[in-house]
């Protein structure tokens, strides 16, 4: 349901109840219809699987586009909930959204008094430290302030929630997943919405096992992926049943046109350029076209 309108977003409110913000600018919703707090919940902190760890452990983690900040809130509730400490890294190039959050008393009421306290420090002083957990916002192009995360630092979860690889094809390039990647822990989890062939291919390519997010809504066949650290080939803690392995659909996806990646060498392109780079290639491209991946399958059901 369409609030209003601010400055150069718009208020909407989603189907679990919660607000969310409409991007004039990039033309698509920070969060899906499904609901701002259960997407955070069910496609970014459940399937970090923290309630594995144990009490007193330090979570690392890493949130590129902190947004409004769903996701570092459902995480600080539930780290809080299992007594763990967290070290946060936030990745963002827009102050607005996060001073609206911290704001914006119906937004605020979803969240315990100390979570609504860290927000409002967050955008006040671009950070927090409380307790044994602290966490600090990075803001800029987050292609290049990953590059003031502290390299001797190894993550457990990093969470991606850039706008959609079409829009913002920056923070999607397979340089900037690489990168993402190398900066895992062993058994450390990349997680986004995303199940785009291309991302996942280049997750693939980076190194990472790939998981498939079960679907919220029965009309998808994935809410998103799940790449999953293997440094120095030990065991890796993947049982989970928020995630999957890839099905046969999926995984042949990963042959076609679709899995050509977004290329961003010099981490400065511009996401037209970056789009038109990625066009030409898949024209070149000997890959499965996608429309007969889709016919295939389609078929198959």
């Amino acid at each position: 349901m369409e609030i209003k309108n601010i400055n150069e977003f718009k208020i909407v409110e989603t189907n679990d109840g919660t607000i969310s913000l409409y991007s004039n600018q990039f033309k698509e919703s920070f969060h899906s219809e499904i609901g701002a707090r259960k997407e955070s919940i069910f496609k970014f902190i459940k399937p970090a699987n923290i309630d594995s760890y144990n009490q007193n452990e330090t979570l690392r983690v890493i949130d590129v586009c902190l947004g409004l900040g769903y996701n570092l809130c459902s995480l600080l509730e539930e780290s809080r909930r299992l007594n763990i400490s967290l070290n946060w890294f936030g990745l963002e190039i827009d102050k607005r959204p996060i001073e609206f959050a911290s704001n914006n008393k119906i937004i605020l009421d979803y969240w315990s008094t100390e979570t609504q306290e860290i927000i409002k420090t967050i955008y006040k002083y671009n950070g927090w430290e409380k307790n044994s957990s602290k966490g600090k916002v990075l803001w800029g192009d987050a292609r290049q302030q990953i590059n003031n995360i502290p390299k001797n630092t190894a993550f457990d979860v990093i969470m991606l929630d850039a706008f959609s690889p079409s829009i913002c094809p920056e923070l999607w390039s397979e340089e900037f997943l690489i990168r993402l990647a190398s900066k895992l822990a062993t058994n450390g989890k990349l997680i986004t919405y995303s199940s785009s062939a291309a991302i996942r291919a280049s997750l693939k390519r980076a190194g990472l096992r790939l998981k498939s997010l079960k679907p919220i809504d029965s009309k998808y066949w994935s809410s998103g992926t799940v790449g999953i650290s293997n440094k120095n080939n030990k065991g890796i803690k993947d049982n989970s049943k928020f995630y999957r392995n890839l099905s046969p659909m999926e995984e042949e996806h990963l042959l076609t046109k679709a899995a050509i990646p977004y290329r961003d060498p010099t981490g400065n392109s511009t996401s037209k350029v970056i789009l038109r780079r990625r066009s030409i290639e898949q024209s070149l491209s000997r890959n499965e076209p996608t429309t007969n991946w889709k016919r295939r399958w389609n078929k198959a059901r």
